[in-house]
């Protein structure tokens, strides 16, 4: 590089300066989140989109600048996550492809690739706001335009462009009343100019050491947890880390394998099993490890048996390192499962309507299961599915037209990107932004009615439905004129925060006097993974006596985060 271009090589490590500075990052813009309930995950977002690029990136061995714009478009298209996640793809993209045929970068090109990016992730966003990161980006386009012409090298102008990025962002608050009066900034727009700054630190020299990140480097296609902060004994559910070896008496079957899964699973967690057909190597976290022995005992005798009480020693590495394997090994099952489906399904001839749908807890993915859903992503609050994910779900349901069930407005967009990017099936993207309207359009579909039929059938079902969700608050705060403390509870119906209190029944029964009106008929309740069924049958009849008119139905959700999640129709 020059002072007056960037060339494919230096491009090449900005690029992965600025998703190492956002990916230290992603924490604090997080935190920037305007509702206090626990899923602010705009940084996690928009970290592991970079991240996905940044691999990509990373790998290529003999850079030009068209192997490098190549490797962000797709990386971040393919790894987006969340709105935040699938704009700055979108911005990305744009910018690339203004500048892909380039030798290098002077003001001119780079001029020209904010003013793609720009134009690009506005066409992607159905109902654009100010005051976001579009805003943000979009002053930082005008401002290149204005300095274009101006005597200074590329690394004065890249200094002044960020510089007034900043001066955008500090203004959001003024464009947003839900920002000011939270007292933050846009978290998307904060997360755009962590980027940005990465790229100038390391253009300025102040930032040299410049690798792939090295979450980017162990990244996979399968959906990745947000990293989890450290653990402390009372966070530790199963006490005693339990290992052994069984010398098997016979090799054990499928079913004997995924029946001793299925057991040590009832008892704990964090397990890994690994069979041949002498051996059995079993290790488990659970608080009666007599018991797992007493089941491995009914397959042959044992050795090497060891117990660790993790309470009292706080074995953090040993817990980390357990649970990495059984990710490791889940994700393996995962795509072996993935792949014999898709062979299974190859076999037949493609049917004509299939269902996609987002989901979280074991109760509701039964719920969708049992309406006919085909295929299920994991995810949700505080783990927005990628476009990959949506993309892999689409290869793996064999039908001419699918539906896509968001179950979120954060997922919407990834779903629609992943729509766009499919051209061998017909994706319908209902814009379902909670789980209670995605049961409610699967409820709503007609197997009689054709694909666009049913597609109205299906929105009119959703869309005559008041859904809510019942959560606890991160930080204090004002929203909506509402005094909201850490811990407190709140009811969120689809307008936003309608209730807060002390106490979970009686918030819920605020917020549902927002939701039901004389003509409501059915109020289905789902409860979640911190609620016991007998709560929440206790729940039920304080509804039934508060509001007499309507049913009542209550259902397992086994959703984390929402104590309840609420449908009025």
């Amino acid at each position: 590089m020059n002072s007056h271009t960037i060339d494919a090589k230096t491009f090449q490590k900005l690029f992965l300066a600025g998703a190492n500075r956002i990916n230290s990052r992603k924490d604090y813009i997080n935190e920037l989140n305007v509702f206090p309930v626990p899923d602010g995950d705009t940084g996690t977002n928009m970290s592991l989109t970079i991240l996905a690029a940044a691999k990509e990136v990373g790998a290529v061995a003999e850079p030009t600048m068209a192997t490098i714009c190549k490797a962000i478009s797709n990386g971040s298209l393919r790894g987006a996550r969340g709105n935040s996640g699938v704009i700055l793809s979108q911005l990305f993209r744009g910018f690339t492809k203004a500048v892909s045929k380039a030798d290098s970068l002077g003001k001119d090109e780079i001029t020209a690739g904010f003013t793609r990016a720009v134009e690009t992730a506005y066409k992607a966003v159905m109902k654009p706001k100010e005051g976001t990161i579009l805003t943000v980006a979009k002053g930082m386009a005008d401002k290149a335009e204005e300095l274009v012409d101006e005597d200074m090298d590329v690394i004065a102008f890249c200094e002044a462009i960020v510089a007034y990025g900043y001066e955008v962002l500090s203004k959001t608050p003024d464009m947003l009343p839900v920002l000011k009066e939270a007292g933050v900034v846009d978290s998307g727009g904060q997360g755009l100019m962590e980027v940005l700054q990465g790229i100038v630190d390391a253009l300025t020299g102040k930032v040299t050491d410049i690798e792939v990140p090295a979450e980017a480097a162990s990244m996979s296609s399968a959906v990745i947890s947000a990293p989890k902060a450290d653990i402390s004994t009372a966070d530790i559910k199963f006490g005693y880390c339990t290992e052994f070896i069984i010398l098997l008496d016979k090799p054990l079957t499928k079913e004997d394998e995924k029946g001793l899964k299925k057991f040590f699973l009832s008892i704990g967690d964090s397990l890994v099993l690994v069979a041949d057909e002498e051996i059995c190597k079993v290790h488990v976290h659970t608080n009666h490890p007599g018991e797992a022995f007493e089941k491995a005992l009914t397959f042959g005798a044992l050795s090497n048996m060891k117990i660790d009480n993790m309470r009292l020693e706080h074995q953090e590495k040993l817990i980390k390192d357990a649970e990495n394997e059984a990710a490791r090994q889940r994700q393996q099952e995962a795509e072996e499962e993935k792949l014999a489906a898709k062979e299974a399904a190859a076999e037949k001839p493609a049917k004509e309507v299939g269902f996609i749908a987002v989901s979280v807890g074991e109760g509701l993915t039964d719920i969708f299961k049992g309406l006919g859903v085909d295929y299920l992503i994991e995810g949700g609050q505080t783990m927005n599915p990628s476009t990959e994910d949506m993309l892999n779900a689409i290869e793996q349901v064999n039908a001419k037209n699918i539906f896509i069930l968001p179950n979120n407005k954060n997922i919407i967009l990834a779903a629609e990107q992943a729509r766009d990017l499919t051209e061998d099936k017909k994706i319908i993207v209902l814009p379902t932004k909670t789980i209670p309207q995605g049961i409610s359009a699967m409820i709503g579909y007609m197997p009689e009615a054709g694909v666009d039929e049913n597609e109205e059938n299906m929105k009119e079902a959703y869309q005559d439905i008041a859904s809510g969700q019942v959560t606890y608050a991160v930080r204090d705060t004002v929203i909506d004129g509402k005094e909201i403390h850490n811990g407190d509870i709140m009811g969120i119906n689809d307008d936003g925060i309608a209730a807060v209190g002390k106490n979970l029944t009686e918030t819920t029964l605020e917020l549902l006097s927002t939701m039901a009106d004389e003509d409501s008929e059915l109020i289905c309740l789902y409860y979640g993974a911190d609620v016991t069924k007998d709560d929440a049958d206790t729940l039920s009849d304080a509804i039934e006596d508060k509001f007499p008119e309507c049913e009542v139905e209550v259902n397992f959700g086994g959703q984390p985060i929402y104590y309840y999640m609420i449908s009025v129709e």
